[in-house]
């Protein structure tokens, strides 16, 4: 049977013996280099001539890119079988083995030669830089996130991170940029680069160093950098794994009182507050004062989920896990195969997949599901747009503009009447009729009138400077006279 192995050169010292007889038995055998120091100690090891096998230093040097790289060296390594007689062929790679893309595009070259793949274990550039920079003093630790410098991402800053191939200094400089996101410029790191006889010399030195001109002849294929974890306090940046940390810390024995004592009802004001002040900072346009009120805002939404997570009913995870999933679902048109002309056409989407979603069979169903607990104007909105679902609505504007007039009239004739239930009745319906209205001109009702009031109140502070200014005060004052000085506000304010 025709094989293909792929065979991991690990470091001098550290080849199995698996690795080292596939080297010796492969009737073609093809390097990924031969212009690295494990390379020449495999070919020594194994009593081999430079010139018995075959390198892909060329395709290295002439490849404009990782994928055309990978496509020439796979298309290279499938037509080794076409020679007579050929049924094993052994491709040595530096490390512990060859990269996710090209073991991909192998897999789709053998089949058509009758081909199997083969795969042996080795200790990689990282297990060796580890055993070395463990000697060397680094604190031991078995459990650590492995990168590329290529592909780096921090997901915890807690856990070790060992890197592999930071092979330039521009590299390096790469690497100490997305460092320095999370980890203090003074952070102690281990470089780990390979000399000449194939060994790992180990130097410490801080983030802000690692491009620095003095350290470039570190670099190369095999080099490895070590990032021992940083404590909490003394990171640059963080994600929500620490915002959670402190929320734990908090509530946990010998943390605060206050927030042990908390409870959803405790909270509930500050989630409603919170929430208005994102509101504000989005409507002064203060960009610096949303960032934080954001901030204020997530830690109530991690506080709730905290709470839960103590009474072991649901985590942090299931509640980035729902709405994830549930943004998937609603987005048909995105992460399906559904097709949509406009954006009116995803909210109806959006509506029907909700009702199907939390099982709502009728209009009375979406209806109920609007929480009492909104501000009426927002609620009569929702429970507006429920029925205009269904095509209960009017046309437009401005044939639901006369409602509103007729509401008026009700008014009036309710005031005449003297009845003060009739009278609340009667304004409940104008302000439902004006919602209406402000809903078919795409108006958020709760916002209109919060600028109305903003105006108002700026038109009254004007108003009273004016009359402070000419030596008088409202007490005295008729109505007439303020309207005067309010006419004049109104045309600059």
């Amino acid at each position: 049977m025709k094989v293909l192995t792929i065979i991991p050169l690990g470091t001098p010292g550290t080849m199995s013996k698996a690795g080292m007889d596939a080297l010796v038995n492969s009737q073609k055998l093809i390097f990924q280099t031969l212009e690295h120091p494990c390379a020449e100690y495999a070919l020594k090891a194994a009593c081999l001539d430079a010139d018995s096998v075959i390198s892909m230093d060329e395709y290295y040097n002439g490849s404009f890119d990782f994928d055309e790289l990978n496509e020439a060296i796979a298309a290279r390594l499938a037509s080794a079988f076409d020679e007579p007689g050929v049924e094993a062929v052994g491709f040595a790679v530096l490390g512990r083995g060859a990269g996710a893309d090209l073991i991909r595009k192998i897999h789709m070259r053998l089949p058509e030669k009758h081909a199997a793949l083969r795969i042996l274990p080795s200790c990689g550039f990282a297990e060796a830089a580890l055993a070395s920079a463990f000697g060397a003093g680094l604190p031991y630790f078995s459990d650590f996130d492995l990168r590329t410098a290529q592909s780096l991402k921090i997901s915890d800053p807690e856990q070790p991170l060992v890197i592999e191939e930071c092979d330039t200094l521009l590299r390096a400089g790469e690497v100490k940029l997305m460092l320095s996101e999370y980890f203090p410029d003074d952070h102690a790191l281990y470089l780990a680069n390979m000399n000449a006889a194939g060994e790992y010399e180990v130097k410490m030195l801080p983030v802000y160093m690692l491009d620095h001109a003095e350290n470039a002849a570190l670099y190369g294929a095999a080099t490895v950098i070590i990032v021992p974890p940083c404590e909490l306090t003394r990171r640059s940046r963080h994600g929500l794994e620490a915002l959670m940390e402190v929320m734990h810390r908090l509530r946990a024995p010998g943390g605060c009182p206050w927030d042990a004592e908390q409870t959803h009802s405790s909270l509930r004001s500050s989630l409603i507050e919170e929430s208005y002040e994102v509101l504000d900072a989005i409507d002064r346009e203060d960009m610096t004062a949303l960032e934080e009120e954001l901030g204020d805002l997530l830690l109530q939404v991690v506080f709730h989920a905290v709470i839960e997570e103590e009474r072991s009913e649901f985590t942090m995870r299931d509640v980035v896990t729902g709405i994830v999933n549930k943004l998937i679902y609603r987005h048909p048109h995105v992460f399906g195969d559904v097709s949509v002309g406009s954006s009116d056409e995803v909210l109806t989407n959006w509506e029907n997949l909700k009702q199907k979603e939390k099982h709502q069979s009728t209009v009375a169903d979406a209806m109920r599901a609007v929480p009492a607990s909104f501000p009426a104007l927002m609620r009569s909105y929702k429970v507006q747009k429920k029925a205009a679902h269904v095509g209960f609505d009017w046309p437009n504007a401005l044939e639901a503009l006369p409602k509103v007039l007729e509401e008026a009239g009700e008014v009036r004739e309710a005031i005449e009447s003297g009845e003060s239930a009739h009278i609340s009745e009667e304004i409940g319906d104008l302000l439902f009729a004006c919602v209406n209205t402000a809903r078919l001109l795409k108006v958020d009702p709760e916002l209109a009138l919060g600028e109305a009031t903003e105006k108002f109140m700026r038109r009254f502070i004007a108003m009273e400077a004016l009359i402070l200014s000419d030596g008088r005060h409202f007490e005295g004052m008729t109505l007439d006279e303020m309207d005067l000085y309010w006419e004049k506000v109104k045309k600059s304010v």
